[in-house]
């Protein structure tokens, strides 16, 4: 197992600062976009932030392969297929089309999985200029203070606000939540790591997504777990599992929250 001591954490969370202000920031509102093969938007950006990244962090650590949203499905199956190895796993700008439509709501997600488990996350928002930050069983901090997502202020579901992406939702269920809704009021912000951040400190009570891919969620994920909150699939499986087919997710700020919401979703 790879060993990352604390005082690098410090030096991830500059290097991605530093890529976000001088990769991302310049780029905003000119910048040009093209499509995938999956219909989703990708940008100069995007491939610039990934190329600065994996070149920053392959000199840290020239052992650990960077599994990047960017790169092609081969080269990500052969490094998740490693069962025993480590890699860093990267959205270099997730919120694209939000990015591309001049939309100030964008991010750049890392995270370090071990063991099949992310062990560091980061989640830097350059318009606001915050950083999440997680190390596992270290807790969770924003800009250095620290996160307690159990500390929010609502905990009856019906006085809730809802971060939900209706998209990929069943049509059943999406119809159910809009003309039902058990909570007070429902957000979708168009990056799936900010969501994850945004309700690990509490700006959001409960979350539900369809389909998110793991480069979306990693770190997210341990930076909400480390803050307390909960999560699992919409089928109820952890939360966290280190593969690339597309995971739904279902989240809250603490236990009590999460049970009345699965609840809820799942009757």
């Amino acid at each position: 197992m790879t060993k990352i001591f604390p005082i690098e954490l410090s030096l991830l969370r500059e290097l991605v600062i530093d890529a976000a202000r001088e990769e991302l920031l310049p780029r905003f509102q000119d910048t040009a976009f093209t499509y995938k093969q999956d219909g989703s938007l990708v940008t100069e950006a995007d491939i610039s932030v990934q190329n600065r990244l994996q070149k920053a962090l392959n000199e840290l650590h020239p052992e650990i392969p960077l599994l990047g949203e960017e790169m092609s499905e081969q080269k990500q199956n052969a490094i998740i297929n490693d069962e025993k190895a480590s890699f860093w796993c990267l959205d270099p700008l997730d919120g694209t089309s939000n990015f591309a439509s001049g939309i100030p709501f964008f991010s750049i997600s890392l995270a370090l999985i071990e063991n099949g488990q992310p062990s560091i996350g980061i989640i830097y928002d350059p318009i606001r200029d915050e950083c999440f930050v997680a190390e596992k069983g270290k807790g969770a901090r924003l800009n250095d203070k620290q996160l307690d997502a159990t500390a929010a202020a609502h905990t009856a579901l019906q006085r809730c606000s809802a971060i939900i992406d209706f998209k990929r939702l069943e049509p059943e269920l999406a119809t159910r939540l809009a003309t039902h809704a058990p909570y007070s009021s429902q957000r979708s912000f168009g990056s799936v790591a900010l969501d994850w951040a945004w309700l690990a400190a509490g700006r959001g009570q409960v979350y539900l997504h369809g389909k998110q891919k793991l480069w979306d969620y990693a770190a997210g994920w341990l930076i909400l777990d480390e803050a307390g909150g909960s999560s699992s699939t919409l089928e109820g499986d952890n939360g966290f599992q280190a593969t690339l087919e597309p995971r739904s997710a279902i989240a809250a700020t603490n236990q009590d929250l999460y049970q009345q919401w699965f609840h809820w979703i799942s009757t």
